[in-house]
Protein backbone atom coordinates (compact mmCIF):
# COMPACT_ATOMS: atom_id res chain seq x y z
CA UNK A 1 0.00 0.00 0.00
CA UNK A 2 1.51 3.23 -1.06
CA UNK A 3 0.91 6.35 1.30
CA UNK A 4 0.28 9.75 -0.19
CA UNK A 5 2.49 12.90 1.35
CA UNK A 6 0.59 15.79 2.35
CA UNK A 7 1.55 19.15 1.06
CA UNK A 8 2.76 21.09 2.56
CA UNK A 9 2.35 24.92 1.86
CA UNK A 10 4.59 27.87 2.37
CA UNK A 11 3.92 30.92 4.31
CA UNK A 12 4.63 33.34 1.51
CA UNK A 13 2.30 30.93 -0.83
CA UNK A 14 -0.48 31.21 1.88
CA UNK A 15 -0.68 34.75 2.19
CA UNK A 16 -0.91 35.00 -1.64
CA UNK A 17 -3.84 32.78 -1.68
CA UNK A 18 -5.20 34.46 1.33
CA UNK A 19 -4.87 38.01 -0.27
CA UNK A 20 -6.24 37.11 -3.54
CA UNK A 21 -9.43 35.78 -1.74
CA UNK A 22 -9.54 38.88 0.21
CA UNK A 23 -9.38 41.41 -2.77
CA UNK A 24 -12.66 38.76 -4.18
CA UNK A 25 -11.94 39.58 -7.66
CA UNK A 26 -12.72 35.82 -7.93
CA UNK A 27 -14.39 33.35 -6.84
CA UNK A 28 -13.18 30.93 -4.16
CA UNK A 29 -13.71 28.04 -6.24
CA UNK A 30 -11.47 29.73 -8.94
CA UNK A 31 -8.39 30.47 -7.18
CA UNK A 32 -8.62 27.35 -5.71
CA UNK A 33 -8.43 25.73 -9.08
CA UNK A 34 -5.74 28.06 -10.19
CA UNK A 35 -3.39 27.36 -7.49
CA UNK A 36 -4.66 23.56 -7.55
CA UNK A 37 -6.16 23.48 -3.66
CA UNK A 38 -8.95 22.73 -2.43
CA UNK A 39 -11.70 24.98 -2.03
CA UNK A 40 -11.85 24.86 1.76
CA UNK A 41 -8.07 25.53 2.03
CA UNK A 42 -8.73 28.58 0.55
CA UNK A 43 -11.15 29.75 3.06
CA UNK A 44 -9.29 28.40 6.19
CA UNK A 45 -6.03 30.79 5.13
CA UNK A 46 -8.58 33.90 4.46
CA UNK A 47 -10.15 33.36 8.03
CA UNK A 48 -6.79 32.88 9.52
CA UNK A 49 -6.18 36.19 7.42
CA UNK A 50 -8.69 38.43 8.78
CA UNK A 51 -8.51 36.97 12.04
CA UNK A 52 -4.53 37.85 12.11
CA UNK A 53 -5.09 41.28 11.19
CA UNK A 54 -6.23 42.69 14.82
CA UNK A 55 -2.49 41.55 15.90
CA UNK A 56 -0.83 43.49 12.87
CA UNK A 57 -2.61 46.54 13.95
CA UNK A 58 -2.29 45.69 17.88
CA UNK A 59 1.54 46.40 17.35
CA UNK A 60 2.45 42.80 18.45
CA UNK A 61 0.15 43.59 21.47
CA UNK A 62 -2.38 40.69 21.12
CA UNK A 63 1.04 38.27 20.49
CA UNK A 64 2.27 39.51 24.01
CA UNK A 65 -0.57 39.01 25.93
CA UNK A 66 -1.31 35.34 25.24
CA UNK A 67 2.56 34.61 25.67
CA UNK A 68 1.96 36.31 28.82
CA UNK A 69 -1.28 34.25 29.78
CA UNK A 70 0.57 30.61 28.57
CA UNK A 71 3.35 31.49 30.93
CA UNK A 72 0.83 32.20 33.92
CA UNK A 73 -0.95 29.31 33.03
CA UNK A 74 2.42 27.35 33.36
CA UNK A 75 3.60 28.71 36.50
CA UNK A 76 -0.01 27.61 37.77
CA UNK A 77 0.65 24.18 36.62
CA UNK A 78 4.02 24.07 38.61
CA UNK A 79 2.88 25.55 41.68
CA UNK A 80 0.13 22.70 41.77
CA UNK A 81 2.33 20.41 40.70
CA UNK A 82 4.93 21.89 43.62
CA UNK A 83 2.04 21.80 46.38
CA UNK A 84 1.28 18.27 45.43
CA UNK A 85 4.50 17.12 45.80
CA UNK A 86 5.34 19.37 49.04
CA UNK A 87 1.80 17.79 51.04
CA UNK A 88 2.77 13.69 49.86
CA UNK A 89 6.45 14.37 51.53
CA UNK A 90 4.92 16.14 54.47
CA UNK A 91 2.36 13.55 55.06
CA UNK A 92 5.04 10.80 54.63
CA UNK A 93 7.05 13.03 57.69
CA UNK A 94 3.97 12.75 59.88
CA UNK A 95 3.52 8.92 60.00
Amino acid sequence: MTTKRRRQYTASFKKRVALEALRGDRTVQAIAAKHEIHPNQVGVWKRQAIDGLEEVFAGGRASRDSEHEATVRDLHAKIGELTVERDFFLRGLQR
